[in-house]
């Protein structure tokens, strides 16, 4: 039993699918079919919004949406199913029922799909009196437009208002007329029917959002896309059906057309100048909406024949009985499935009706890449025959392979198009649960794909078609104005409204742009605009005291938080300079000012840290000079082996002035415990680093007292206070209680003894290698334990470096030197 069955009818915008939606929802359950996938993702969403995801479920060829228990479900007119008993079904579009290619879908429906309590089919007035004849008993509603639509001529390219859109008819025609819109206005959005839901909402939201003015599409932009247009402008009046070349019928031009104004604002429509104008009696139906009825629907029959091959190309063609309707044109399912039916491979399957089944299923599977028939018709063959095989599943490895290939986003727009199109072929047959082993796993891949590849194309449109900052910015400076430049808070650089990069400091990093005319534009104009900016900067940079000022963990020096500089080697370690990051935007003068505020600032934050080793009383003799000079070149600690000089001749005066200071004369290290901290140990890294000249290492101080030398320097671990042993760095202080211990121990057990747990846990590192690095302090292993280096010779030591004879060591020796 079927409840009532109602048209709404009308021109483009009367707000008839919000009408549906709204009478679907007030019932308990409901079903409604939307002639494009993008249509129904746009009203599922909307649903689900308003709903909940557990409420709604989406049905497309290329997507499904599930939930356990839907009440409402969201089709594509050819992916409803039917099968399923609902109050409320409805219909969209339905004047489509007349459409060469797909009209025998919408026309089933329309005679045979119903809704228990209510059905309602939208659409146009053209459908009207044939639904009357086809449709006994449904209640008419018409609905006018909510905003009017004038014909206001034709217009140059170059002159066309802003909020408009130029319809064109093949993909060479929107790319050419995109490129002068691009060179004229800055830039367009750009609408194909090949588009991916995905990519054609991203280019329409560059529309939307106001970054573009002009959208360059076919007669996609037509049905499903809702946008605040003003004008639709026609850059042609005849279009290729799949056949051959026609004129646009004046509801084509309307459909179109009614793209402008959308809402309660009004709308205008014409052609591009050179093309003819719209002939006088076309744009009356257009303003009017009055246009002529359709004289027949496309129909094909749906009662089929499974028996055979034969018998179902037979009922395929079965000619209708009512008038009104007309037989379909061969569709591409149709033409696949007699293509096929003749191979003899094919036949030798088809001997029973379940196989004829499966055959037309797989011939239903579209051919969204559009490439030759016998083409798309072999990958049928080959599903088919799969199918047919043992495990009556496409083999896995086979459609990996398939997908695989497509899973890649480089090439041009046409690569990308026809990618995308192939993908969304397995995507369908993704969805065929009894078609492939783990069909989520593949829906998921596929979608992946897809979006991956839908975003590579927009990119590439938008990059190709759209750039209006360079427009803006090249208008500007040619005209020689004043720059509106404004830098945020967050450091964002605005340029006449334009976002051109980031400030961070005094360098500018300028964004991404298209081409070298696109760059320099760019750059010119931030460094126009910015020069007020810079010099606030100095004086603000110059005036500020060291609290504005830090070294972060990279040896930059901040500046508010900010790099500006970073540290650089100067006369000796402890004795940095800071050198300014590259930036093209200060003068030399301002550099100068900048230089010399953060060198002093550099000075004033190492000078308490080493204080010991900066501030050298005039009571040391010449070997505390010494000893301190060598503790400051190796930042705060060496090697007792290459001090032994300096520390044995040590009177008790410089000892005690060492002590106080704080300065360990270990006996294998000398070292300042304060200089071995982590926050220390840092400043010690950064400093090495800018007197090596090279980046900081991947290891940082963070309190290890021992780790794996690896592939760390030598040489960097040295200067942040460990000593190399073999493979394991210990830090100096631990390594001074460690052998003191092991001396403790060797005079108690002088024949050997075995290393404690404990102690063999105080370097914190695997017994293999602490037993390495005692070996390396010179430490034998016996029969009864460790036992201690033999005197004299045993102990290896670092041989203490050879000083130059300007140095205060060649200077000392030639003091002591006797003289004849």
């Amino acid at each position: 039993m079927t409840g009532r069955v109602l048209a709404v009818l009308g021109p483009t915008n009367t707000g008839k699918t919000h009408f549906a939606i709204d009478r679907m929802l007030g019932h308990a359950s409901g079903m409604i079919g939307f002639p494009l996938r993008l249509l129904a993702r746009e009203n599922y969403d909307r649903i689900v919004k308003a709903k909940g995801v557990a409420q709604v479920a989406l049905i497309t060829g290329e997507e499904k949406i599930i939930p356990a228990h839907p009440r409402w479900f969201v089709c594509t007119v050819e992916s409803m199913p039917l099968d399923r008993r609902v109050a409320f079904l409805a219909v969209d579009e339905i004047q489509l029922c007349a459409d060469p290619e797909r009209g025998h879908i919408f026309t089933d429906r329309l005679l045979n799909a119903r809704g228990s309590e209510e059905t309602v089919f939208l659409g146009a007035e053209t459908i009207k009196p044939l639904m009357r004849r086809l449709v006994p008993g449904v209640e008419y509603s018409s609905r006018p437009r909510l905003s009017s639509l004038t014909y206001a001529g034709a217009k140059k390219l170059n002159r066309l208002p802003p909020r408009s859109a130029v319809v064109a008819f093949s993909a060479s025609e929107v790319y050419a007329m995109a490129e002068y819109v691009r060179r004229q206005r800055g830039g367009a959005a750009v609408v194909l029917g090949a588009l991916s839901p995905r990519t054609r909402n991203a280019q329409i939201g560059l529309y939307q959002a106001g970054e573009v003015d002009y959208i360059v599409a076919t007669d996609a932009i037509g049905m499903g896309l809702n946008m605040d247009v003003d004008h639709v402008a026609f850059a042609g009046l005849r279009k290729f059906d799949g056949r051959s070349p026609r004129p646009l019928a004046a509801t084509e031009i309307a459909q179109i057309a009614g793209r402008a104004g959308r809402h309660m604002n009004d709308g205008t429509f014409g052609t591009t100048a050179d093309i003819a104008g719209i002939d006088a009696d076309v744009v009356e139906a257009v303003e009017n909406h009055k246009f002529q009825p359709l004289a027949a629907l496309s129909w094909r029959n749906a009662d089929l024949r499974f028996t055979s091959t034969e018998a179902l190309l037979a009922s395929l063609d079965r000619a209708p009985e009512a008038k009104g309707l007309i037989r379909a044109r061969e569709a591409d399912d149709q033409q696949a499935l007699t293509i096929l039916a003749a191979d003899d491979g094919i036949k030798a399957l088809t001997t029973h009706p379940e196989r004829v089944k499966l055959l037309w299923d797989v011939c239903q599977v579209p051919d969204f890449r559009k490439v030759m028939a016998d083409n798309h018709t072999r990958l049928l063959g080959q599903i088919f025959r799969h199918l047919c095989g043992p495990g009556r599943r496409l083999p896995t490895d086979w459609l990996a392979n398939h997908v695989a290939r497509l899973d890649r986003s480089d090439g041009e727009m046409d690569t990308l198009l026809a990618r995308i199109a192939h993908v969304r072929t397995w995507t369908y047959v993704s969805h065929r649960a009894d078609w492939v082993t783990d069909p989520a796993h593949w829906q998921e891949k596929t979608r992946v794909i897809e979006d991956k590849l839908s975003d590579a194309l927009h990119h590439c449109l938008t990059q190709r078609f759209v750039d209006r900052r360079t427009s803006v910015l090249v208008r500007a400076m040619r005209d020689d104005a004043h720059l509106l430049g404004a830098v945020a808070k967050s450091g964002e650089v605005l340029v006449e409204g334009q976002f051109v990069g980031h400030l961070d400091g005094f360098r500018f990093a300028a964004d991404s742009a298209e081409g070298a005319v696109a760059a320099k534009a760019v750059l010119a104009a931030a460094a126009r605009s910015l020069k007020p900016e810079m010099a606030a900067r100095v004086a603000r940079l110059v005036a500020d005291d060291d609290q504005s000022f830090a070294l972060d963990r990279h040896g930059h020096v901040l500046w508010d938080g900010q790099a500006v500089a970073r540290l650089a080697a100067g006369h000796d370690r402890l004795s940095p300079q800071a050198e300014l990051l590259p930036t093209d935007l200060l003068e030399p003068a301002q550099r100068e000012r900048v230089q010399k505020r953060l060198n002093q600032f550099v000075v004033t934050a190492i000078a308490p840290v080493f204080a010991p080793l900066l501030e050298r009383p005039e009571q040391l003799s010449g070997s505390g000079r010494g000893l301190l000079h060598q503790l400051a070149e190796g930042l705060g600690s060496t090697s007792r082996a290459q001090a032994e000089a300096q520390v044995a001749t040590l009177t008790e005066a410089d000892r005690r002035i060492l002590a106080a200071q704080d300065i360990r004369l270990g006996l294998e290290s000398v070292f300042i415990p304060a200089l071995l901290k982590t926050h220390t140990q840092m400043l010690r890294a950064q400093l090495w680093a800018a007197h090596a000249g090279q980046p900081l290492p991947p290891w940082l101080p963070n309190g290890q007292v021992s780790l794996a030398v690896g592939t760390l320097p030598p040489a960097y671990l040295t200067a942040l206070g460990y000593r190399c042993l073999d493979g394991l760095a210990v830090r100096v202080d631990m390594l001074e209680r460690f052998t003191a211990q092991l001396r403790a121990l060797a005079r108690t057990h002088p024949d050997g003894f075995a290393l404690p747990p404990p102690m063999a846990t105080m370097l914190a590192a695997k017994a293999e290698m602490v037993h390495q690095a005692l070996t390396a302090l010179g430490w034998r292993r016996g029969d009864q334990g460790w036992q201690a280096p033999r005197r004299g010779h045993a102990k290896p030591r670092p041989k203490p470096i050879k000083a130059p004879n300007s140095s205060p060591f060649a200077i000392l020796r030639e003091l002591r030197a006797p003289k004849h």
